[in-house]
């Protein structure tokens, strides 16, 4: 079991930068792979990166997707997703998802465990 806690969001102008933070208060974050959702108001929740899990629990192992870099510090029991250059439509809850000893799927019914989110607003 692991359980998951989200930081980093807030409100911020277009074009500028975040990093959020997804730490594990419980369990090894090691051991799964974590996915990155975000949901807009009146949106579906929408896949964004994943890690997956490694068999030799590498570290700061990044994964770069467009604007949206995801690395993790085991030493921290961390998770990170930096979004560059974010726009408003960057608008939204953002959930950290541990999938145990999974492949870094994008679809969410493969992550049993969830944080509670960390909102992401975007001014133009």
């Amino acid at each position: 079991q692991v359980r998951l806690v989200e930081s980093g969001g807030g409100l911020v102008q277009a074009g500028a930068s975040l990093r959020l933070s997804c730490v594990a208060s419980e369990g090894a974050l090691s051991n799964y792979a974590v996915g990155w959702f975000r949901q807009a108001p009146g949106k579906e929740r929408e896949f964004v990166t994943a890690l997956a899990w490694r068999p030799d629990s590498a570290d700061n192992v990044d994964s770069v997707k467009g604007r949206y870099t995801t690395s993790r510090d085991n030493a921290k029991n961390t998770v990170y997703l930096e979004i560059n250059n974010l726009e408003p439509d960057d608008t939204a809850v953002y959930y950290c998802a541990a999938d145990w000893y999974g492949a870094g799927s994008s679809f969410a019914f493969h992550y049993r465990y969830w944080g509670q989110g960390t909102q992401v607003t975007v001014s133009s």
